[in-house]
């Protein structure tokens, strides 16, 4: 399966719950042992070069710290020159269409007497499908092997958004949530 379709199908139930926290996912080559990988490096998506300056990527050089931060807890290096693997990160805020049933207001009428009970109810408003927008940030990593080119590990995390979040604090805790299922630990210095 390319990657593409199986990043599809990881991401397709996160964005059918609609629910207001960060919701992650991981993917990884089942065939590779991730801790033979000790250095990388990062690639701008779009890019052939390195750390190149991407206007549409406002908080790309605080997602590369972070990141940065998290990968030097596994043990993992930066190294421009001979990595062991690429990174390379996306972001996109996308709106999206959430679906209520307006509830149901019914009369209903009843006659009771000695053991006996009639009764009747019928619906005079709502049951109707109602929709509203949100919008909701995406941000994932691929981490590709420099000898082969294959993507060996995925992840990313969903979150819908509102005016109000703290952005920063949003990346922050997805970075952290999604390097943590990466499962590669050396010792560090």
């Amino acid at each position: 399966m390319n990657p593409v379709a199986r990043f599809c199908l990881l991401i397709i139930p996160l964005v059918l719950s609609c629910s207001g926290s960060l919701q992650t996912f991981s993917d990884r080559h089942t065939n590779v042992d991730l801790n033979q990988y000790k250095s990388y490096a990062w690639i701008a998506p779009g890019d052939t070069v390195l750390n190149a300056e991407r206007k549409d990527k406002l908080y790309g050089n605080f997602i590369v710290q972070t990141a940065d931060t998290e990968l030097q807890k596994k043990g993992m290096s930066v190294d421009i020159h001979n990595p062991d693997a690429l990174f390379i990160f996306e972001t996109k805020i996308e709106e999206k269409a959430k679906y209520t049933r307006a509830p149901v207001v019914g009369v209903g009428v009843g006659l009771a007497g000695p053991g006996y009970y009639v009764g009747g109810a019928a619906p005079i408003a709502g049951g109707e499908l109602l929709s509203s927008t949100y919008e909701e940030g995406l941000l994932y990593f691929n981490m590709h092997d420099t000898k082969t080119g294959k993507l060996i590990w995925s992840g990313g995390a969903t979150k819908p958004l509102k005016n109000s979040d703290n952005v920063e604090q949003i990346i922050k805790a997805a970075v952290k949530n999604i390097l943590k299922q990466l499962p590669i630990k050396h010792k560090t210095k």
